[in-house]
């Protein structure tokens, strides 16, 4: 157990599982061996049989706390929140100040849009534990999605002033994208990286918040030194191989052929409520959401995973992909059980009588075909940024799980490239299903396009929409505070002051990076 637990530590999984395979040979009923397992299942991508082995562990030890709020944790990013609040409550009910119980309530409360209960939960949280530095840190990130940027930075700081190496904490307040560190700040970080007995977690936190703090000083040799650092720590702690998604994009381009889209035209649920957003992640589409939800007709939502939920239920027990291997099979009737099935999934996720919703998962390109069956009358919607400018945005963001493509230049190129080529395939077996946005031309030509896209939505136009920056709605994604100000060039020519360093990423997009629409170089704004 010992043994397999420090290679588990040090990211040697394979060798992990095998020890405590064999470990559990001779003592099968050893619930930590099966949560150890679970941890193992949970970082390779396998969730449903971490669930299984989280289950496991509880079946032999009931009062296994630490396995029931693994499983907590897990349920909650599969958005199986009910399961994961009543597990915490079977935690509470025993022990009512449980501090990780506690926390983790206060969070998923946060997530169900449900920010006063969140708020005076943590408040009661910190009442209890006001030495717990990474209680302030989640009730930081409750206050920024809450709009409260400025009590936001104060939390954040009594994190830091409990425990001045917290990576995450460093991380929040960079992650802020408004905050600008001083040189006091950055020799902490510094300092805190240089100590021996930094953990991984602490390293990578820090190395992405001291590149933004040294971009911010204009070091930008150094800034990208430790944005590379902090990338190289998160992509050992996975697995990831870009083959997989090329693979599904070609299956897409065989199994979604013309003559299978008229045999399945207009089979599914025929509701036009939802309005989806795909794009890649840092390409501005959070600032449509925030258009789109500022008018009266539209409830923006968030990053919901109902229709990869569905996919893979169609897929079995395969990756996400797998869903392509039955699509053909698929009858018309239960193309339409799937539409439906979607709209009561999503129907929690709704708190307002508006007639539309978003759902805004970048993700979702993977799946415009199915969404297509299934949702035949909904709407689509492509945001496309600089593949550069994009690509660097998503190697200088330490995402907390599942963007696992970001932390390398050469595997973000090739997810770009097969993104593009997977809509471009759409734009020509369902010409005009997708109506695309090109980030800098909003930005440029905002009225104009904000009026093309209600256009295409069928809505009428609303002023409420170019001031987009007035609604206070809760916002979860790294662009919150973006979206809360006036349209702005600020952060679009980023990249251009990290070309020299930039060249994998080039390779990697191939002519796809040549045929993007000429953006005019500009930097005056950003530094």
């Amino acid at each position: 157990m010992v043994a397999a637990r420090q290679a588990f530590a040090e990211g040697r999984r394979e060798e992990a599982e095998l020890l405590i395979r064999e470990h559990l040979k001779s003592d099968p009923e050893d619930a930590s061996g099966a949560k150890v397992l679970a941890d193992i299942a949970v970082v390779c991508g396998a969730v449903r049989e971490a669930e299984i082995f989280f289950k496991r562990a509880l079946l032999l030890a009931p009062g296994y706390h630490e396995a029931r709020l693994s499983l907590v944790m897990l349920l909650n990013r599969l958005q199986r929140e009910k399961e994961a609040m009543a597990l915490l409550e079977h935690v509470l009910a025993r022990e009512p100040d449980h501090l990780a119980a506690l926390s983790l309530k206060a969070g998923i409360l946060a997530h169900q849009r449900r920010l006063s209960e969140a708020d005076r939960l943590f408040r009661k949280l910190l009442a209890r534990h006001p030495n717990s530095a990474m209680s302030w840190v989640n009730y930081a990130f409750l206050l920024k999605t809450n709009n409260r940027l400025d009590d936001s930075v104060v939390a954040y700081r009594k994190a830091l002033a409990l425990e001045r190496s917290n990576g995450p904490a460093w991380w929040g307040l960079a992650n802020l994208k408004t905050v600008r560190f001083n040189s006091a700040d950055v020799a902490v970080m510094r300092a805190s990286l240089a100590q021996a007995d930094a953990t991984d977690d602490q390293r990578l936190h820090l190395h992405f918040a001291l590149g933004k703090a040294l971009h911010d000083f204009g070091d930008f040799a150094a800034a990208f030194e430790n944005y590379r650092e902090g990338n190289r720590i998160r992509r050992s702690q996975f697995r990831y191989d870009s083959i997989e998604i090329t693979d599904d994009v070609r299956k897409v381009e065989r199994v979604f052929t013309p003559a299978l889209i008229a045999k399945r035209s207009g089979v599914g649920a025929q509701d036009r409520d939802p309005i989806f957003i795909v794009s890649m992640p840092r390409s501005g589409s959070t600032l449509v959401e925030q258009i789109l939800a500022s008018h009266p007709l539209i409830e923006g939502t968030e990053e919901l995973y109902d229709v990869e939920r569905i996919a893979r239920e169609l897929g079995g027990e395969g990756p996400a992909g797998a869903y392509l291997d039955n699509m053909i099979a698929t009858s018309p009737e239960k193309l339409h059980a799937m539409g439906e099935r979607y709209l009561t999934l999503t129907k929690d996720r709704r708190k307002t009588s508006r007639p539309f919703f978003t759902d805004k998962m970048p993700n979702n390109w993977k799946f415009v075909g199915l969404i297509n069956f299934i949702l035949p009358n909904a709407k689509i919607i492509d945001v496309r940024r600089h593949p550069l400018g994009c690509g660097f945005a998503n190697f200088t963001q330490n995402y907390n799980w599942g963007i696992n493509f970001s932390y390398d230049l050469v595997d973000i190129g090739k997810f770009y490239r097969d993104y593009v080529r997977q809509m471009k395939h759409f734009d020509c077996v369902m010409p005009g299903r997708v109506h695309r946005i090109f980030y800098e031309n909003l930005v440029d030509n905002f009225e104009v396009e904000v009026r093309r896209l209600l256009d295409h939505l069928g809505l009428p136009f609303d002023e409420a929409c170019l001031n987009f920056y007035q609604n206070k709605r809760a916002v979860y994604t790294p662009s919150s505070e973006q979206v809360r100000r006036p349209i702005n060039r600020d952060g679009m020519d980023k990249w251009r002051h990290y070309e020299p360093w930039l060249t994998p990423l080039k390779e990697a997009l191939g002519k796809v990076l040549d045929e993007y629409p000429a953006v005019p170089a500009d930097i005056s704004s950003e530094r």
